[in-house]
């Protein structure tokens, strides 16, 4: 073992530097720098490139089995100690099994807890990680405890305790990923250390000399079939690419797909055709494998799509790498769906069959060209079936209802309750109509559309966002408020309701509406396992008239009096404002927060911030008339043209946000 001691920089801490001490079953690589009072463990890998220095913060700890990957910078501040689980004081503590992953940085005091994994790039200072925590990529931990168990979202900021104690328990299969990357580590150990000693590489080496020369180049080459791709994978590359999606891959042998452990196989670039080569020859490249295409939104960094399209029982030579059921579908009716003409086209079919074959369930969102620009869609019918022909005949079915809207189609994996795509599949074909969105309203909305006050019956937008609520895993809850209550913020439950059936939902709700007549009523949507509320809605006013709905929301889309002040909408996209910098939309968020008794706040970023999620504030907003908050909002926009610009709604009384939305885009 090759262990590299450089002497310690001329600092006022090296008066005294102690020499690390190092367990004779680690492994050290000559390309790794140690410095001062480190102690490291049995087993324990630090692989190239790593700085590890307890010159000024000391000392430092690594337990056993724990693996410091390329990159990782340990270092500590003068100030300042952790209590390791010994007892005794460090600057830095990593426990056993800790996978420190590549160019991460932990700096004293820090404390990792055993099992813990801390992903690429992530920092940790003044910072206490417990025991068996995932932190993924990109993110931040600072001045917190994080609780046991926890784990910590790719590009997440944690400061305060409060963000810390409300995140989400680790799941079995994020468990396997890092259990995964802590064997694969521990085999490059054993690597490493063969590689230095003779006994053990020479017959490794003479063996591989052996293998290689036995192979014929000729057979093997021969033995490779031309592969080429379906009509599926073709149809769908196509239609990722034409909406401005990048196509990357990813590929896993039997023991890492069991694990979910995929390898990246980068992105391909360039126009269809060349595309869809370089896919041809990925597939060859990795026979016996599997496969999967990635569709990615490059600019909000987010994955559309994931389909594997070659699996290792595949037979090469065969067209098609994802096995499907022929339907009887009349392909020859399948028009296309771009110009909004209510047909499902060939790459829609294929990619509803993809889907299928996966075992994902199809939903739908659709929405008009206002909604369309605030994001505000509203959730279509769900498809049940499992049937190729049967799906695509719904889906027709409501292209045809929704002509002259947005239509998405939306894959849903129904363990993980969470989307896998979304792909427009219908544009209005003539520019600026609008039309009514009041279509989402269920058979019971539409036989009580028109009911009296005593019907209690809800809204299209409330059984909209009830609906969209479920599809994703939330709960359903309610709250009533007499107009003193309502001043003072103090809403009382109704009865809970713990069904998740969309019909026996809106009737728990519609039973609320009816008991509470001539109060406020609001809708809760609660994440159950982080016990938090997501969404909170006011669907009952008093004097409410039951036929034109009862659903105000900080979020909903309000039509200003005609007798009101207008607001242009910005509508040329760069960034610029006119005369008037706020849409409708912003100003009915702004009356609906602040007749709630909300304050308003705003924040800017530009481009580089926004990817970082560092929002900066602009001036407070003290006032809470209409006229004045909305001059404010106006003079942060024209102050920040050319930047992102977001809306804040604040509960003053327990000091958090209620809403955060986008207003201006560059």
């Amino acid at each position: 073992m090759v262990v590299r001691k450089r002497a310690a920089p001329p600092t006022p801490w090296s008066q005294t530097l102690a020499e690390p001490k190092i367990d004779d079953s680690a492994f050290v690589h000559s390309f790794s720098n140690l410095i001062g009072d480190v102690q490291v463990e049995a087993n324990v890998l630090i692989a190239p490139g790593t700085s590890i220095r307890a010159d000024e913060g000391t000392p430092f700890y690594i337990g056993e089995g724990t693996n410091i990957q390329d990159g990782v910078v340990i270092h500590g501040l003068e100030k300042g100690r952790v209590v390791g689980d010994d007892g005794q004081e460090y600057s830095v503590w990593i426990g056993k099994e800790a996978c420190i992953t590549h160019m991460a940085l932990i700096h004293g005091p820090a404390y990792i807890g055993d099992d813990c994994f801390i992903g690429f790039r992530s920092t940790i200072f003044n910072a206490r990680v417990g025991e068996g925590c995932i932190v993924m990529m990109h993110a931040l931990i600072q001045d917190v405890e994080v609780p046991p168990g926890k784990y910590v979202p790719s590009g997440a900021v944690i400061t305060n305790q409060q963000q810390a104690d409300r995140l989400p328990e680790v799941t079995e299969s994020d468990r396997h990923f890092a259990h995964h990357v802590v064997e694969v580590n521990e085999a490059l150990r054993v690597g490493y250390q063969c590689a230095e000693n003779q006994a053990c590489i020479t017959p490794i080496r003479q063996q591989l000399g052996k293998s290689i020369k036995d192979i014929n180049q000729s057979d093997y080459r021969n033995s490779v079939t031309s592969m080429s791709l379906s009509s599926n994978i073709v149809a769908q590359v196509r239609s990722l690419l034409s909406q401005g999606y990048s196509i990357g891959a990813e590929y896993a042998n039997k023991r890492r797909f069991k694990t979910k452990s995929w390898l990246t196989g980068g992105t391909f670039e360039g126009r269809a055709d060349q595309v869809l080569a370089d896919l041809e020859a990925f597939l060859q490249e990795h026979q016996g494998e599997y496969v999967r295409l990635l569709g990615v939104d490059t600019g909000a960094k987010r994955r559309v799509l994931e389909l594997i399209v070659q699996r290792p029982e595949d037979t090469p030579g065969e067209p098609s790498r994802i096995t499907t059921t022929k339907s009887k579908v009349d392909t020859t009716s399948v028009k296309a769906a771009s110009n909004g003409n209510g047909k499902v086209g060939d790459d829609v079919a294929s990619q509803v069959r993809a889907l299928l074959h996966q075992g994902l369930t199809i939903s739908t969102e659709y929405a008009t060209s206002r909604r369309f620009k605030t994001k505000s869609w509203l959730t279509g019918p769900s498809f049940d079936s499992q049937r190729e022909s049967e799906v695509i005949n719904q889906l027709n079915g409501l292209l045809a209802e929704h002509q002259g809207e947005y239509v998405r189609l939306i894959g849903v994996d129904p363990n993980a309750k969470r989307r896998v795509s979304q792909t427009i599949i219908q544009r209005p074909g003539e520019p600026g109509r609008i039309q009514s969105n009041s279509r989402v309203a269920s058979p019971r909305a539409g036989k009580k559309g028109s009911a009296s006050a005593s019907g209690g019956a809800l809204s299209a937008d409330a059984i909209a966002q009830v609906r969209s609520l479920l599809s994703q895993g939330y709960k359903i809850g309610t709250e009533h408020a007499s107009q003193r209550r309502f001043r003072t913020k103090s809403w009382q439950s109704c009865s809970p309701i713990d069904s998740t059936r969309e019909s026996e939902v809106i009737a728990a709700l519609e039973g609320c509406l009816a008991e509470h007549q001539g109060e406020y009523v609001r809708l809760i949507g609660i994440d159950s396992q982080a016990r938090r509320r997501v969404a909170e809605t006011i669907i009952q006013r008093p004097g409410d008239n039951p036929s034109n709905g009862r659903s105000t929301t900080a979020t909903a889309t309000a039509t200003a009096p005609s007798k009101t002040r207008s607001y242009s909408t910005n509508s040329n996209g760069n960034g610029r404002v006119a005369t008037s910098n706020l849409t409708t939309e912003a100003v009915a968020q702004v009356r609906s927060l602040l007749s709630q008794g909300y304050k308003i706040g705003t924040e800017h970023a530009d481009k580089r911030r926004f990817r970082t999620k560092s929002w900066q504030s602009c001036s407070p907003i003290d006032s809470t008339r209409e006229s004045e908050v909305i001059a404010a909002l106006e003079g942060c926009l024209a102050e920040h043209q050319g930047e992102y610009v977001r809306l804040i709604g604040i509960d003053p009384q327990v000091k958090r946000r209620v809403l955060e939305t986008i207003i201006q885009r560059p």
